[in-house]
């Protein structure tokens, strides 16, 4: 009798020193799931107040967009924009990134420069590292397709230039390409920028040919 009574006092001091050990993992997967739950949920709500913002952005870009376009077009209208150029192809297929300060296609009035000037180590002939040609315009035309593309078309004559140029504007935004086809020569070029309202350019002009 007094082997079994010991062998049970034994059987329940073992299930007392074990009960706390299985409490505390429970606890512990309770803590670590909660954990979890709490770090997903705070993810969930990171992702959320991301795409708020992204979507907010994109808004803004949009309507920034749609302005820059409106006034671009109406810069066109009134022959008085600057197309700022960032990069430049020539007739060989090259094509160089460039300053937009330092090339572009200007129109105010009836008068056109057209500056290129690739180089910002070299001075060229305008001084600013390329040619710098001005002249007259004559054909100015103006049009706008269905699909809001519009197209300018322009001759500029003047002692260092003699040629076609026409300009594309995207639709949506004041983003521009522009082909110079030179009337003496094959050696034409296209260019790419942004088409601003001639006051608001910040271009510099070198010394024209």
């Amino acid at each position: 009798m007094k082997r079994i009574l010991l062998t049970l006092m034994v059987v329940v001091a073992g299930l007392s020193t074990i009960a706390p050990d299985v409490s505390a993992q429970t606890d512990n997967r309770n803590t670590g799931a909660s954990r979890r739950q709490q770090l997903m949920d705070q993810w969930h709500k990171d992702m959320a107040e991301f795409r708020a913002r992204s979507a907010q952005e994109r808004q803004l870009q949009n309507l920034a967009d749609s302005l820059a376009s409106v006034q671009a077009r109406a810069a066109l209208r009134n022959q008085d924009f600057v197309l700022e150029a960032d990069n430049v192809q020539f007739r060989n297929g090259q094509t160089v990134f460039v300053n937009s300060t330092t090339n572009f296609i200007s129109v105010k009035g009836n008068r056109a420069v057209v500056q290129i000037s690739p180089s910002n180590f070299a001075s060229g002939p305008n001084g600013v590292g390329g040619v710098t040609v001005d002249g007259a315009i004559s054909g100015l035309e103006v049009r706008t397709d269905s699909k809001g593309r519009t197209t300018l078309s322009m001759n500029v004559n003047g002692i260092g230039i003699n040629a076609e140029i026409e300009i594309y504007m995207f639709p949506g935004s004041n983003r521009a390409s522009a082909t110079v086809y030179p009337n003496f020569n094959s050696n034409t070029i296209w260019i790419e920028g942004n088409i601003v309202p001639y006051d608001n350019s910040n271009v510099f002009e070198g010394s024209s040919l």
